[in-house]
């Protein structure tokens, strides 16, 4: 058996058998076969949390999903990320004939095939998602938005040779230090904590033999961290709400009425220059990004009625009102649902299919709202400025 890309750990008397995969790599589940038949683990961890688990395991997981309540939940934008990141590991999985997560697939059926116990080893994604968020600031945010987004538009192809050199370590190293440097804040809850969360669940693993299926990034961190102890209740915390992004969600509104009440009081002309500005600004750009996105025409008329109002009010979004009304209009049928996992494999789909469309109208709309309320605030300021 080789043992290219397999680290071994004896600690406590326990050993641990780590295999470094790549998620797109045939030979990484054929790997994981041969290990875990030859090793006969008393566990078998898996980088998948319960959530993963699940989409992995239930292949008609779309069928339940209610795009409602995905709105209302405010959860369009990361079931769109989502999509969008695994839309760019199926394509490379496409390319290679083989299943996104077949390594993992492989190691849940041979853990059953051996009588080990199955562990499920990684944090919540949502968790992830959430500490990811919290910590790159807006720069980060629309930086990573950027990065996510584009890979839609990626047709970009990799060889076998240069995929199975992402499980070299020298190769591995050199690719975070070019990652931190683009993202040094999304390096700590996106590989660090979760190099941490892994190894205390390898590290409590049941039995005194334990084979970790997982992504050849988390290898190095994971054998450094499993010689000492990790808080999972710390790791698992979100990060409390900064106050900030509040205060000036309403700060802005409050002072966009202020601004346009008063010079109405003293120059109403002046005031309705102010509030069709704001209106169109507002209106325009949301309704923009909706028809990018391909609404229908009465979609994009409540992009454009909904923006200037909701860029008000920090509570509400002209996204939830442009994907509402599209949904009511038309409607996904379960065949689109069905059709997600293969749709999503290029541009074309995200925007064919009525599920995916519905979730571009929001990010889209929401979008543009938020570049017109700059806009548009800014020109309300500047005839405030010249009418003093």
């Amino acid at each position: 058996m080789s043992e290219e890309n397999i680290t071994r750990i004896h600690l406590d008397d326990k050993e641990y058998i780590l295999i470094g995969t790549a998620h797109v790599s045939k030979s990484s589940a054929e790997q994981v076969k041969e290990v875990i038949e030859a090793e006969q683990p008393d566990a078998v961890c898996i980088e998948l949390d319960e959530q993963r688990y699940n989409s992995v395991t239930e292949g008609n997981k779309w069928r339940d999903m209610d795009i409602f309540q995905v709105i209302k939940e405010k959860k369009a934008t990361l079931l769109l990320m989502n999509l969008v990141i695994s839309s760019f590991q199926k394509r490379m999985a496409k390319q290679f004939g083989i299943n996104a997560g077949q390594e993992m697939i492989q190691g849940i059926e041979s853990a059953k095939e051996t009588s080990a116990e199955l562990v499920l080893a990684d944090r919540d994604i949502q968790i992830t998602f959430s500490r990811i968020w919290g910590n790159i600031g807006f720069k980060g945010k629309a930086m990573l938005l950027m990065q996510v987004f584009g890979s839609i538009f990626s047709r970009e192809t990799i060889s076998e040779e240069e995929l199975e050199k992402l499980k070299s370590k020298d190769m591995l190293d050199s690719m975070l230090e070019e990652f931190t440097e683009h993202f040094p804040r999304l390096k700590k809850p996106l590989i660090d904590e979760r190099d941490q969360y892994l190894s205390e669940k390898i590290r409590r693993a049941p039995g005194n033999k334990v084979v970790a299926v997982l992504g050849a990034a988390h290898v190095p961190g994971i054998t450094k961290e499993i010689k000492q102890e990790h808080n999972l209740e710390r790791l698992n915390a979100r990060p409390p709400k900064s106050k900030l992004p509040k205060i000036i969600g309403w700060a802005i509104p409050i002072l966009i009425i202020a601004i346009i009440a008063y010079t109405f009081y003293t120059n109403p002309s002046a005031g309705w220059q102010q509030t069709v500005s704001w209106i169109l600004w507002n209106g325009g750009l949301s309704a923009l990004g909706t028809a990018i996105a391909l609404g229908h025409p009465l979609t994009i008329l409540t992009a454009f009625l909904a923006a200037p109002i909701s860029s008000l009010n920090p509570l509400i979004a002209a996204g939830w009102f442009a994907g509402i009304a599209q949904a009511f209009i038309r409607r996904p049928h379960v065949s689109d649902f069905e059709q997600l996992s293969e749709d999503v494999y290029s541009v074309k789909g995200f925007w064919h299919n009525k599920a995916t469309r519905i979730l571009l109208i929001v990010v889209l709309a929401n979008i543009g709202s938020s570049i017109g309320t700059f806009i548009g605030g800014a020109d309300v300021i500047r005839v405030f400025l010249e009418n003093l």
